[in-house]
């Protein structure tokens, strides 16, 4: 037996049987021959070369040294080159350099593969002179590099600021033909920090770049939002604008609306004389993915105008898309016809946009009948369709979508099953959202993440087990995320846990210390229970802290035209009557027996202010315009960009009973579908 292993080798190793169910999530069926083979016979060679791949993508260090241990101890690893290749790569991949060193050194006849990760290892551990060592080596011994060696060599010359052998690495590369391809090498496995400091080292010895580097790199400056490289780019552009097209031009206007420059890109956009459709697709997305709908519609319409360019699944997708963010019903049916008329609607993608779109826009109906009708279904419309079922609180139906796809034998995802997870909080539908918790591992080998378990906190505190919820919280096998302890914090608001409710805070504060919604929803609680002094040092807190809450702003689409308003709004051209109504609204309600809940106030200001201020919000602004202008009996739409205040909530009911008329509200986490004095939230939001 080789020397170099004797670290490895303990008396007795083997896998362990306590670490079964971890290889049972990695692949079921190779568990079922390892499991055998474990513990009666040796597995064979492909069996391990199998297990090591699947370990090395898990980065499971622990289970690969195990498996080594195995490897030895069986004499299967023993003059196996493919084996000890397959272990190098796992302890490199890893991070573990000494142990990927030591199986690296024992292997006689080395490939390039093996080089190469070995290279790659080193330049991404802080192993620079290393690599270069190593990649030294590797060329006295007769290996060749290639595209998959340049990228980290040219890293290890960066990161130690060895100019000059960069440069001398590329005239190499130069020589090898090579240039262009080490970006895309770069930025088509995701090493978009690396493709970066690759093009700056570039910069420094002066290599010129071409047109294939800024199409390469240009995409990782967008996914950075990386504005400086951006516009380093794009000056060396104007300088040379003789040399480059309009894909450069359409590149950097992405980078610019990635980078919230939006108006770099709009000025960019206007001077291009004939703006083809990546042109406006990339205007049109920013402005959405900027939450300025308004713009991102508009440019929509123009664009439309336009005779050389025409909309493509791109384009709908993205409007579609704006369209939910604000629920603009309207606008989204108009899309949806220039859709069918267009040839779109049979796209699997641009019909799974659509479902989404009058999900968001409360028409869970239309958004249905869609689905419906869509000829060809993924698990990605499924999943879509259940969250819209979730979000509106119908939960009973997004189990029954659940279980109606698994039927069509199309499996679900860690997307799946939160999206319906999520509708079973939403509707406190506890012996199902248990039930399909567990199914996770026991039928489809998935461990929960962190989105799972804060549905199921979020679910068991809805039913009033607290108790369990902080129990499940504190044995999660992730570590728990500020949306977790914020789960627990909801729960204990509502059934009045005072203590726990301050254990969840304060882990809340040290994940999420500006947080502002935390420190409001901490001291509602204490203001619950009427606890004055720790309501003021919460609110201390947040002044000292510098913390301000984000305006509420609304929207309600009237007259295909989009209408928002801020808390406190008087630039809309009927704020007079507007006012006038909600004072009316206000004089009703207090007859009716109302009477005021101020704790969501977080201003050190008298109680009538308080009360003048909660009148102001934004939501019943909008409530009054639409009672202004809507046709009585019209379903009113609105979208809100903060999750409702209590007094809101509220109010909101009442009125929906006053003037007899159903009010669909989107905040910022569910749909509330408010109907004479009810909501379909369950007063759990």
């Amino acid at each position: 037996m080789n020397g170099s292993y004797s670290q490895f080798l303990k008396p007795h190793i083997k896998i362990h049987p306590q670490n079964l169910p971890f290889l049972l999530q990695i692949n079921s069926s190779f568990y079922t021959q390892f499991t055998r083979h474990a513990f009666n016979g040796p597995l064979t060679s492909l069996q391990c070369g199998a297990l090591l791949q699947k370990l090395t993508n898990l980065k499971s260090i622990k289970m690969g040294k195990q498996l080594h241990g195995y490897m030895i101890s069986s004499s299967i690893i023993l003059n196996n080159t493919y084996l000890n290749t397959k272990l190098s790569a796992m302890y490199a991949i890893c991070g573990n350099m000494d142990d990927a060193r030591l199986v690296f050194d024992a292997i006689l006849l080395k490939n390039s593969f093996l080089w190469n990760v070995m290279i790659r290892g080193y330049a991404c551990n802080g192993f620079s002179l290393n690599s270069l060592v190593l990649y030294r080596e590797m060329l006295c011994f007769g290996n060749t590099a290639d595209n998959f060696t340049y990228p980290f060599v040219l890293k290890a010359c960066g990161d130690l600021l060895l100019v000059e052998i960069g440069r001398k690495v590329h005239c190499e590369i130069v020589i090898c033909g090579l240039e262009s391809d080490i970006y895309v090498g770069y930025v088509k496995n995701g090493e978009l920090r690396e493709a970066l400091s690759v093009f700056d080292l570039m910069g420094k010895v002066r290599v010129r770049p071409d047109y294939v580097t800024f199409l390469s790199v240009l995409p990782a400056c967008a996914d950075l939002a990386a504005l400086k490289q951006g516009k380093e780019i794009h000056g060396y552009v104007i300088r040379n604008s003789t040399e480059f097209d309009g894909s450069v031009i359409n590149a950097l206007i992405d980078v610019y609306c990635s980078s919230s420059y939006i108006a770099g890109g709009r000025q960019l956009f206007e001077e291009i004389v004939v703006k083809d459709i990546i042109s406006w697709n990339s205007m049109i997305s920013g402005y959405t993915r900027r939450g300025d709908v308004a713009e991102s519609l508009g440019l929509f319409s123009r664009m439309k105008l336009e005779e050389s360019v025409v909309p493509d699944r791109v384009t709908m997708m993205t409007v579609l898309g704006a369209c939910g963010q604000i629920a603009a019903l309207q606008f989204g049916m108009c899309a949806h016809a220039y859709i069918a008329r267009n040839g779109f609607a049979r796209d699997i993608m641009v019909g799974t946009s659509l479902v989404d779109m009058y999900t968001k826009c409360g028409s869970l109906g239309c958004s249905r009948q869609v689905f419906d009708e869509m000829s060809e279904r993924n698990l990605v419309s499924w999943s879509v369709m259940i969250a819209g079922y979730g979000l509106h609180g119908r939960g009973r139906e997004a189990v029954a979508s659940f279980k109606e796809m698994k039927g069509e034998g199309i499996l679900p995802d860690e997307v799946t099953f939160t999206s319906v997870l999520s509708a079973c909080s939403h509707a406190g539908l506890l012996d199902e959202g248990r039930e399909i918790f567990l199914q996770m591992r026991t039928e489809y080998t998935l461990s929960p993440k962190v989105e799972h378990y804060s549905c199921m906190v979020d679910l068991l505190g809805r039913a009033g087990l607290i108790d369990e919820a902080y129990e499940l919280l504190r044995n999660m096998e992730v570590e728990p995320n500020a949306d977790v302890w914020a789960a627990l914090l909801s729960a204990c608001r509502v059934h009045h846990n005072v203590k726990l409710s301050e254990i969840a805070a304060q882990n809340a504060f040290v994940l999420r210390p500006e947080g502002i919604g935390l420190y409001i929803s901490l001291s509602n609680i204490y203001a619950m229970e009427k606890r004055w002094d720790d309501v003021e040092m919460v609110r201390a807190i947040v002044r000292r802290k510098g913390l301000k809450k984000e305006p509420g702003c609304s929207f309600i689409e009237f007259n295909k035209s989009i209408h928002r308003f801020l808390v406190g709004d008087k630039s809309h051209c009927q704020t007079e009557d507007i006012y006038a109504k909600l004072e009316e609204l206000s004089v009703q309600l207090k007859e009716a027996g109302y009477i005021p809940d101020t704790s969501s106030v977080f201003y050190d200001v008298e109680e009538d202010v308080k009360e003048k201020m909660l009148w102001h919000h934004s939501e019943r602004l909008a409530i009054a315009f639409a009672l202004l202008n809507l046709p009585s009996g019209m379903t009113i739409r609105i979208t809100k960009n903060l999750r409702f205040c209590g007094d809101c909530h509220t109010v909101t009911k009442l009125i929906s009973k006053l003037v007899s008329r159903e009010i669909i509200v989107r905040d910022a986490r569910r749909f509330h579908h408010f109907n004479d004095g009810s909501c379909s939230c369950g007063d759990y939001w």
